[in-house]
């Protein structure tokens, strides 16, 4: 049905609906739970609320990722935009930190939440898990699951089933009482997550859609994926939404109706931008095509949700990293309509300014809140320092080491020590160190090994005595997509050192020192003026204080430091890293007190000058890669594929859908190519956004242990086009090959190095995402695989 012609009727029939909702000014929890219920149905048609048609004009926001002090500041925020609903995402992992033990208080109170959006006329949607992704640390599950060494993530596998469900019917304890059917605003939950992005077990969505039922939920449950995965795992009796980008609305609603031929329409997640990962471009999006498939889905009547419409910031260790691995930043600001900080942008005027054109009669928007105090502080120095390795816990004993999971830490910093014997130069290697490893010999710095490149060896010199070894590891956020979820964290055995000439000998006998970084640990560092230890080791805490008459929000610039994690007045605001893009970190006003403040520092690297300001504006587009203590080159030589037949061979169709390239019988190889020979527009530029490898059974296979080897071409400038994209999980980013004045001809090529022999029955390829005359995709191509690197000299 067309928004514009609704008649008379239905008109006055919305007026009556609009003045239902009108919520008393300082309407209390109690009032608004005995506010009479309403009704909520998905028609033939349309959404029906008291038996109106409803177009749920929805935007997520996610509560754990903005102060609480701050929650009913965004949620006006989101109506006066033009917002009718919120969509709400549950972190498991934030209410279940530790098995067993649930936490619905303070930050994570979303009852709360909840209560607040129905004071404000916003309905909610709501979005439990198990799984959750968000680039938040192991996509919302508990890291404690982990410790199982079979365990099938989101499967009916036991040791994850019982949990999550166990969860899912406390969730259901907690909330609802705040479905409409009770009088709150709860109008529909969804199940899992793009679970067809990973699996197809409809007997696993099940599982879940009835551990929803049994903790009490009864409003309309739904299910979410890209148009490219509705029909894995698929169930008629889940209530299917789509998610997509820019211009894919007709597109994607056209597949999603496949499944669901009757029903509204609606799309789950639309993107306004996208998020920053470290050591890549800051992500914007572009207003006009942003507006334009909004105001296509208002006037054909279709609902949908913007990811995000307040992005916010992951304060903590909460973060996570995309596949293969690519940490994410804390600042999730996604270039969304609402700022990090809460601000009105150019893209929340436009937005308020199309939806004012599409409001029901009677329906005004309230003006927006007046913008939240900001402050700028004076550069000050932190003056005490506590070094890392003067700072150590008791230890705990282990011949071989193993991952801090075993010795039951979730997250932060491990140090792992042993002896090794005097003798000849050598080299020190792990099989993996997740996720950077700096690598110390008698005190003194020796090398670093850095998962994001699978560089796990390092060069060590002759000793003429016995000396400490010692491996200060880092872990970021768990990978939040796909089968890498299952990211155990620190040293993986064996770790070897192979003398000049020699064999490999496994090194025994360690110490291992936990460092999670958490309020005990803080209040137990010892501390001493900077000046009186100037040639101590660069990984320390250090702290130092600052006045402040008027609390209110300011970015600290963080621009001198190196790479770590930042505390003030005991809130962690979560990681910095001099490599950009972010270079400040978000400080809440609520957050900061009259007359004296605290801050702790934990650089990793070392600052260049201890000194931190408060900035009025945050610096999200700053990136410097020359400053990476690892950088990244891709193999040298000439490409040949001379001696190798292809193992498959064809042309790609310009459609958005998976499409499979079979070989004829299985193949083995460690080194994957596709040469791209032509795209479907005739231009000569290839782009892809993903590729995925089929292993025997002609399943897709994991990808934590892939690299890229070597592209001919990659758009870094006008587009974050880099090549580890068509890796990483998200049909919105994708690799492209140089465009404009650079541009290159076909042949194009990408080749993938998998870690180790593999046994492939074919690839999957997606094509980029957008409109039918997108720039790029593949039409011809060859695939390629064998046990040698085409004529290529891989970087170590």
């Amino acid at each position: 049905m067309s928004f514009c012609t609704q008649n008379a009727a239905r008109r006055r029939a919305a007026t009556a609906f609009l003045l239902s909702m009108l919520v008393l000014p300082g309407a209390t929890p109690s009032e608004l739970r005995a506010a009479p219920p309403h009704t909520f149905v998905i028609g033939e048609k349309e959404f029906l609320l008291d038996g109106n048609p409803l177009v749920i004009r929805c935007g997520e926001i996610h509560f754990a990722r903005v102060p609480r002090e701050y929650w009913q500041h965004r949620l006006k925020m989101c109506k006066a935009m033009g917002l009718n609903t919120v969509c709400v995402y549950l972190f498991w992992n934030f209410h279940e930190w530790e098995e067993g033990k649930y936490d619905w208080s303070g930050a994570a109170d979303v009852a709360e939440f909840c209560h607040l959006a129905q004071a404000e006329g916003l309905w909610v949607l709501l979005r439990p898990g198990p799984y959750s992704c968000a680039e938040w640390e192991m996509g919302g599950l508990p890291w404690w699951l982990v410790k199982h060494d079979k365990i099938a993530l989101r499967s009916k596998d036991p040791a994850f089933l019982e949990p999550a469900t166990k969860y899912l019917r406390e969730v259901g304890r907690v909330l609802t009482p705040l479905q409409i059917t009770h009088g709150g605003p709860l109008l529909m939950v969804q199940v899992e997550n793009e679970y067809g992005s990973f699996g197809n077990d409809a007997g696993y969505m099940g599982a879940l859609r009835q551990a929803l039922l049994d903790g009490g939920f009864d409003v309309p449950l739904f299910a979410c994926n890209p148009s490219n995965a509705i029909g894995h795992g698929y169930r008629p009796d889940l209530f299917q939404v789509v998610n997509f980008g820019h211009g894919a609305p007709a597109s994607a609603f056209a597949e999603l109706r496949k499944f669901q031929k009757t029903g509204p329409l609606m799309n789950g997640e639309y993107y306004p931008a996208w998020f920053d990962m470290w050591g890549r471009k800051h992500h914007t999006g572009e207003i006009a095509p942003y507006l334009a498939d909004l105001e296509y889905m208002l006037k054909h009547g279709e609902s949908f949700s913007i990811y995000m419409a307040h992005g916010g910031t992951s304060f903590a260790l909460w973060s996570g990293a995309d596949r293969p691995f690519v940490p994410d930043c804390s600042s999730y600001d996604y270039d969304a309509p609402i700022s990090e900080a809460g601000w009105v942008t150019q893209k929340f005027t436009r937005t308020r300014e199309l939806f004012a054109k599409y409001l029901l009669p009677g329906e005004t928007l309230p003006d927006a809140p007046p913008k939240n105090p900001v402050i700028a502080i004076a550069p000050f120095a932190l003056k005490e320092s506590a070094p890392i390795f003067e700072n150590l816990p008791a230890s705990k004993k282990d011949e071989s080491p193993r991952t801090m999971e075993f010795y039951d830490q979730s997250r932060g910093c491990t140090v792992y020590r042993t002896t090794l014997p005097a003798g000849p130069a050598g080299e020190l290697s792990a099989k993996e160190i997740h996720d950077f490893g700096w690598i110390f010999l008698d005190g003194k710095p020796a090398g670093v090994m850095d998962r994001r490149l699978r560089r796990y060896r390092v060069e060590l010199p002759a000793r003429t005595a016995p000396a400490r070894l010692d491996i200060l590891i880092e872990s970021v956020g768990r990978v939040n997509f796909g089968k890498e979820v299952f990211d155990r964290k620190g040293l993986h055995a064996p770790a070897e050192f192979t003398a000049a000439g020699g064999s490999p000998t496994e090194l025994k006998n360690w110490e291992i020192f936990p460092l999670p970084l958490d309020a005990a640990e803080l209040s137990s560092l010892k501390y001493q003026d900077t000046e009186a230890q100037p040639d101590k080791p660069y990984p320390a805490f250090w702290r130092g204080s600052f006045e402040v008459d008027k609390p209110g929000d300011t970015f600290l610039d963080m621009k001198s430091w190196g790479k770590g994690v930042t505390w003030v007045n005991g809130h962690c605001l979560g990681r910095f890293w001099n490599i950009g893009p972010t270079q400040t970190m978000y400080l809440p006003g609520p957050w900061l007190r009259a007359g004296s403040n605290e801050v702790v520092v934990l650089d990793l690297l070392g600052p260049q000058k201890p000194e931190l300001a408060g900035l009025e504006k945050p610096i999200l587009d700053e990136l410097h890669r020359e400053l990476d203590f690892a950088k990244g080159v891709r193999a040298k030589g000439t490409f040949t594929a001379e001696g190798v037949a292809p193992a498959a061979e064809g042309s790609f169709a310009p459609e958005i859908k998976w499409q499979e390239a079979r070989f004829k019988s299985p193949q083995q190889g460690r080194y994957l190519c596709l040469e791209a020979l032509s795209a479907n527009d005739g231009k000569p530029v290839a782009a892809v956004a993903e590729l995925d490898a089929l292993d025997a059974k002609g399943e897709s296979m994991s990808k934590a242990n892939w690299k890229i080897l070597w592209v001919d071409s990659e758009e870094t400038t006008a587009a974050s086009g880099e090549a580890e994209n068509a890796l990483d999980g998200q049909p919105a980013t994708m690799w492209i090959t140089e465009f404009g004045e650079s541009t290159r001809n076909f042949p194009h090529y990408i080749i993938i190095d998998l870690g180790e022999n593999q046994t492939l029955s074919g690839i999957r390829y997606l094509p980029r995402a957008g409109k039918p005359d997108e720039l790029g995709r593949v039409k011809d191509y060859r695939v390629y695989l064998s046990d040698k690197s085409f004529g290529l000299t891989p970087s170590h």
